[in-house]
């Protein structure tokens, strides 16, 4: 059972580097070695990512960094007495990020117990690194998203050891991708992924829990034309409960990069932090 939002594109469609980066094989994730294409499809995520870096600010922390959890250092918030437990998997920004942190908050006064991981062993990507070619393979390789769904698993396999008994998991950008690998185990009962990096039809048709996907306007690698094709996919797929839904007037990033003094923005960015959020509630309970 599919639900879609249809919004407006403005004429807005697929980039033709998007029909080769659908076909490119997705790197099988009982190997340790990352692909050239992998590299160069999660490279250009990186470089749309890193159009707008965050500014650090521990202002927005209501929670407290973890050193050990599941072999990752973490920020935790809400409640440990919590049974439901949300994974906030970031973007190439890292774990850092204050936004993101923020929306860990919001998301913990529902009564979840937040995780959002440091997957980059503070090691995250920054403009320097994008810019010169060497760095950036370098960086790729050591962070694939193979090695994220690996990491993320023993976070969950922690959380099931403590007692928590429903787990979800969203993620932005990288972390969208690492989050639809997820969905297509029985490892958690809910997955978001917001402005995902490139993903193949073939990710999409493997997914077998509860999954919404929720894209922006603009994305030069998860472009409206493509999250529709996603759309179609899941709705062939009535056993697999989803929602796709487009952002009109947003960019790839805005959920969790954006100007706080910018009050259309702010707006854009709760309006999918909400949608998020409801779709925890319904599934992760």
């Amino acid at each position: 059972m599919t639900s879609f939002v249809s919004l407006n594109t403005h004429g807005f469609t697929a980039a033709n580097y998007w029909l080769g980066v659908a076909r490119a094989p997705r790197l099988h994730l009982s190997s340790h070695k990352t692909t050239s294409l992998t590299l160069v499809r999660q490279k250009r995520a990186i470089s749309q990512c890193c159009q707008s870096p965050p500014t650090l600010d521990p202002v927005y922390e209501k929670g407290q960094v973890l050193e050990d959890y599941g072999g990752l250092k973490a920020y935790i918030t809400g409640s440990p007495e919590s049974k439901l437990a949300i994974i906030l998997i970031s973007d190439v920004f890292g774990y850092e990020t204050p936004l993101l942190r923020n929306l860990a908050d919001k998301v913990s006064t529902s009564g979840y117990f937040v995780l959002v991981p440091d997957f980059f062993h503070g090691d995250p990507a920054t403009l320097e690194i994008v810019e010169k070619e060497n760095s950036i393979d370098e960086w790729l390789k050591k962070h694939n998203i193979p090695k994220g769904f690996e990491e993320a698993n023993q976070v969950i396999a922690v959380l099931k050891e403590r007692g928590f008994s429903a787990i979800g998991a969203a993620g932005f950008c990288w972390g969208g991708m690492v989050v639809v690998e997820l969905a297509k185990y029985d490892y958690i009962n809910a997955a978001v992924s917001i402005h995902p990096g490139p993903l193949t039809h073939d990710d999409i048709r493997e997914v077998k829990c509860p999954i919404s996907i929720l894209g922006a306007e603009t994305d030069p690698f998860s472009p409206p034309e493509v999250i529709k094709q996603f759309a179609e996919i899941l709705s062939s797929k009535p056993e697999v409960h989803s929602h796709v839904k487009i952002y009109p007037g947003t960019e790839h990033g805005w959920s969790v990069s954006y100007d706080v003094n910018d009050k259309q923005a702010v707006e854009k960015a709760e309006e999918v932090q909400k949608d998020m959020l409801d779709w925890f509630v319904k599934y992760v309970k």
